[in-house]
């Protein structure tokens, strides 16, 4: 972990654990520097970071300020931390369904840019919030960078295993949102009716050099997903 980021995690837990509220202000920047001895623009990086995730806000002149934080339940939609971490205080269990290397259907390939006849790890896992089922993942993993994978590592955080077993440097992502109806096979996993509504999210995971590594579709089940978003700008009403 890069220094600033280990700042803005430190700076965050002390928001925590200190049951700071909205508006609350944080030490100024010149504290921070000496706090935790390190130059003005690694202190700013961390701010920045912090700003983006929504954790506090920053007004010239006035200060650093914690910002207003989520409701207990809800999900960040946009966060790839992880369920654990977004939903603190929950109980969080998984079942591994599938794990197999296989052929990546056309929809796979595509996201991850490589060939039908190219060799992914399929995962197929559900997830349970406090015994009750939650979601239904399932991911496509490019073999040639995720070369190795069992049930013991896909039944905890494959990309923790990722980037502290493998080394592999995780980047950006891209997410798609949409509602939709849900199969016969998602359904059964779900415990829900076949044609239930269901809220999905397909994601496509990226190394730092720009490589997709990482298809994933995640159906949720819809009685038991609250999610927010936290923006640093307005959205015009008209």
């Amino acid at each position: 972990m890069i220094k600033y980021q280990q700042i803005a995690a430190e700076i965050e837990k002390y928001i925590e654990e200190n049951a700071l509220q909205q508006g609350d202000k944080l030490p100024v920047l010149e504290a921070l520097m000496a706090h935790f001895n390190v130059s003005k623009s690694t202190i700013t990086k961390a701010l920045d970071l912090l700003e983006k995730k929504g954790a506090v806000f920053q007004v010239r002149g006035s200060g650093i300020f914690v910002r207003k934080q989520k409701r207990k339940g809800y999900m960040d939609l946009l966060s790839n931390q992880g369920f654990k971490k977004e939903l603190k205080g929950v109980q969080i269990t998984l079942k591994v369904i599938e794990l197999e290397v296989k052929k990546p259907t056309k929809e796979a390939a595509h996201s991850l840019n490589i060939g039908l006849d190219d060799d992914v790890y399929y995962v197929k896992r559900v997830r349970y919030m406090n015994g009750q089922t939650l979601c239904l993942e399932e991911s496509y993993y490019n073999k040639s960078v995720v070369t190795y994978l069992n049930k013991e590592i896909v039944s905890k955080s494959i990309f923790e295993y990722i980037q502290k077993g493998l080394g592999v440097k995780i980047g950006f992502s891209d997410v798609y949102l949409y509602a939709g109806k849900l199969k016969q096979e998602e359904a059964k996993h779900l415990c829900l009716d076949s044609e239930a509504p269901a809220f999905y999210v397909e994601t496509i995971f990226h190394l730092t050099n720009g490589q997709p590594f990482d298809f994933s579709k995640v159906a949720y089940h819809y009685e038991q997903s609250q999610f927010f978003v936290q923006t640093n700008s307005y959205f015009s009403k008209s």
